[in-house]
This record gives structure tokens, sequence and C-alpha cells, in this order.
């Protein structure tokens, strides 16, 4: 499924397109989606997206315009590996990461652009506040009364294993073309994941190779693939990519920018489930399996079922944790959870 094989990407089927009304903002089309759309020409009108469409060169020189003078951390391949930023035989990473000034990263860009096979340069997920001045406000979106984190992602042609988020994301390309390929969150088993704690970038990544799969070692794949859903975003389209929906990123162009926002609709207080995954395999996978159904069905109770027999017989006031939580109870509980870990 390499990309001069673009047969494989027009039999998938493709991510829907919407219509929509910049004026009116997005809560029509965000509130409750839990399904992924695309909206062409989004932020066509962004001075970084008519930057791009001058020149990468353009580009590069209006986030250089924006830089705070600070280190950026970028992660860089060597040539030869096709811009997959993955693991090496051994399962450690095949790409170096380090921190440089935006201008001196650039100009590495600019002067490998006329070889035959650069190295790949990827800046992932650059806090946008953090790093540039005035950028935002140059460049606006409407998201009503979410309070999203800003991010920009900046590279050379890159592929970037297919992997999950927990927020919501809105991904707007600003430079360069994109390729998005988009799986439904049960189709976890069928694309391999590897470890949850040696990663890439933080998240859990599918071990397939999309442009070379190996259905001997990943047969599930076929049905994974069954339900993908596919697009390529040209500068100024934004992709709306729902809370735990797998996503195969692919920057298609020589040079690319994309910019994107995460939220959450529930309470910044709440856990982060992945938290609670992690410390379930601490605590309960390798027990005995007796021991594992007790606690399974001591989980459908408690965190799934939650129904009024984990409450009625208690006292309202007197159900703590129990209750639904707030700022306060959910403080009180992550506050018991690091004393009980600390031990």
């Amino acid at each position: 499924m390499a990309e001069q094989d673009g047969a494989i990407y027009d039999r998938l089927t493709r991510v829907p397109e919407r219509d929509w009304d910049k004026n009116a903002g997005l809560d029509a089309l965000l509130n409750g989606a839990r399904e992924p759309f695309v909206l062409r020409g989004f932020v066509a009108d962004w001075p970084l997206v008519q930057a791009g469409q001058r020149s990468a060169a353009d580009a590069r020189r209006y986030l250089l315009d924006h830089a705070r003078d600070r280190p950026f951390t970028v992660s860089i391949g060597p040539p030869g590996h096709d811009g997959r930023l993955f693991y090496d035989a051994d399962m450690a990473m095949n790409f170096r990461t380090g921190t440089g000034k935006l201008g001196d990263i650039f100009a590495g860009i600019e002067a490998s652009e006329a070889q035959d096979d650069p190295r790949t340069v990827y800046l992932g997920s650059i806090d946008i506040p953090a790093h540039f001045d005035g950028l935002d406000e140059a460049n606006p979106i409407d998201l009503g009364d979410r309070d999203p984190l800003h991010s920009v992602w900046i590279g050379t042609r890159t592929r970037i294993a297919a992997h999950n988020d927990f927020p919501d994301n809105l991904a707007c390309c600003a430079a360069g073309r994109r390729r998005f390929t988009l799986f439904p969150p049960s189709q976890f088993r069928n694309l391999y994941l590897g470890p949850i704690d040696n990663t890439p970038a933080g998240r859990a990544v599918s071990m397939v190779d999309f442009d070379a799969p190996d259905l001997a070692a990943h047969p599930g794949f076929v049905a994974a693939m069954a339900e993908a859903q596919t697009v390529e975003l040209d500068p100024g389209d934004a992709i709306f990519i729902p809370s735990m929906w797998w996503h195969h990123v692919e920057g298609l162009a020589p040079f690319n920018i994309l910019v994107n926002y995460w939220w959450r609709d529930t309470p910044a207080w709440l856990g982060q489930p992945q938290e609670a995954l992690n410390h379930a395999i601490l605590a309960i996978r390798d027990l005995a399996p007796e021991d594992k159904a007790i606690w399974r069905e001591m989980f459908d109770h408690y965190v799934f079922a939650n129904d009024g027999r984990v409450t009625d017989h208690i006292p309202p006031a007197a159900r703590s944790v129990l209750a639904p939580l707030t700022s306060e109870s959910a403080g009180r509980l992550r506050a018991f959870l690091l004393r009980a870990l600390n031990r």
C-alpha cells in the first residue's frame, strides 16, 4: 500500500465531507459528534495557509516571524526509511530526538530539499502558545466554549503509525498534503498494537506497516481495512477525528504543516483512562484466573454498570466517591491513589 500505489486508497471508504457555515461556528457539527468528517477549505483564509500556497520557504518564514526564542524539540530519521517514524529491529526508536532553534532546523530542511533521499525531520505536537507569539491570533478558529490545546506538526515526508487519542481532535492542513486513514475504536485488535510503555510518541501504535502489510503476521488487518475511511487534505482543509478513533497519518509533500486542536467534553479534573488501564495491568492482569473473574465483576459493578445497586443502600451524604464526582471528590480520590501508589 505504498504511496505510489494509490489504488488501495481508491478502494477505501471516503471520510464524509460536511457543509459548514463559518459564521455560525462549529457547535452544530461538533456537539455529540462520534463519527469523523472533513471540512474542505475551512481555514483557507489563514495567512499561514496562504504563505504555504506560495511556497514551502514562505511558510517557514511565516512561522519564523512568530517563533519565540526557545528550543524546539525535533525528531530526525536517517535517509532510507521512507519517513516512517517507528521502531527499529530491536524495538528502539528508528529516529533520534533533540532540540534546536527553529531557524536552524528549517535551514537543515531547506538544505536537504534538493537531495534524492533526505533525512526525515519532524516537529511533533509543538505547543503553539508556548512556542509562537501571535500565531493563534493571526490564524484563528472558533470552537465556541471549548478550551482546546493548540499544537502544530511540522515536517518533511512522514508516515506516522496508526494510533488514537482520548480527546476529540480537529486537525487543519496548513501546508503540504496530509493523508489520514481512520478506523473505528472497535478495530484495535485488528491493528496489532505495540507496547503501551515504549511508544514513539506516548500512545500505543499499530505494528502493521501500511505500505507493506504482513498479512501472515497480521491477518486481522484485512478486517480493519474493510472498516477504514481515508481522505487526503489539501491546504485549508480540516478533519474532525472523534475521541478514540485510530488514525494513520502521512505527510505527502516535501514540506508539511498541520495545526490541530484537542479538547475533552468531560471536566479536566477527571482522570485519564489510559492510566487506569496501566494500573489494571499492574494490579490485576497477572492474577489467577479465578481472582481476575472476581475483579471483572467488581469493575462491571462499580464502573461500567454503575447503577442504583452501587449506592441506593448508602445515605446520599455518605456516598463519597461513589456519588457523581466533583472537582473536590476527584481531588480526594487522586490524593488517595497517590498515597497508595507511593507506599
